[in-house]
C-alpha cells in the first residue's frame, strides 16, 4: 500500500534487521538502522532529517524485542523534536502464516485481504517533560489497541459493502 513512496522505516541492527531492511528497501522504503537496544538515538537523528526533507517516517512500535505491541518512547521522543505528528497504525489480515516467534510475526498468504486501521494524529509538544512524555507514549499504546482492534474484528468484512476492496 505504501510502496515505493520513499518512507524511512527504523530497522533494527541486528543480524535479522539486516534481512529485513534489504527486502523493505527493494519495496521501496529507506531503511534507517538502529532501535531501542542499539543504535536508538543515532536512528532518531537520522528519521528527523528524513522528516525534515519531507519524507514520512515508520517504527515498529514494539522495538527488536518486544514485548508484542506494546509501544516504546521512540516515536514519541521523535514528534516532540521534529514537531510532527504521530499515529498508530495496524495492518490486520483474513489469512496469513503466524511464525513461531516472539513476535509472531504475520505473513499474508496468496489472495489474502488486509484492512489497514490509522488512529488520529497526535502532536506531542517540543517543552514535554519526562512525565508527559510517558502519557503520550501511553495514548500512543491505546491508539494502537484502539487500531488493531477495530482492523482484527473487521477484517472478515474486506470486499464487502461496508469495505470495498481497493486496488494495490
Amino acid at each position: 500500500m505504501w510502496r515505493k513512496l520513499g518512507i524511512a522505516v527504523m530497522v533494527s541492527r541486528s543480524f535479522d534487521g539486516e534481512y529485513i531492511a534489504r527486502i523493505i528497501e527493494k519495496l521501496g522504503f529507506v531503511a534507517v538502522r538502529g532501535s531501542s537496544s542499539r543504535g536508538g538515538s543515532e536512528a532518531l537523528r537520522e528519521m528527523k532529517k528524513e522528516l525534515e526533507k519531507g519524507a514520512a517516517v515508520a517504527f515498529t512500535i514494539d522495538g527488536p524485542r518486544g514485548p508484542k505491541y506494546v509501544a516504546k518512547p521512540g516515536p514519541v521522543l521523535l514528534a516532540r523534536a521534529s514537531g510532527m505528528p504521530m499515529a498508530a497504525f495496524y495492518v490486520a489480515l483474513s489469512d496469513a502464516w503466524i511464525l513461531k516467534t516472539w513476535d509472531e510475526f504475520i505473513i499474508p498468504k496468496p489472495f489474502s485481504k488486509a484492512l489497514v486501521r490509522v488512529s488520529s494524529k497526535v502532536h506531542v509538544p517540543a517543552q514535554a517533560d519526562e512525565a508527559q512524555i510517558r502519557d503520550f507514549r501511553d495514548l500512543l499504546q491505546q491508539s494502537l489497541e484502539r487500531v488493531t482492534r477495530f482492523a482484527e474484528q473487521n477484517v472478515a468484512h474486506v470486499g464487502t459493502e461496508e469495505f470495498p476492496l481497493l486496488e494495490a
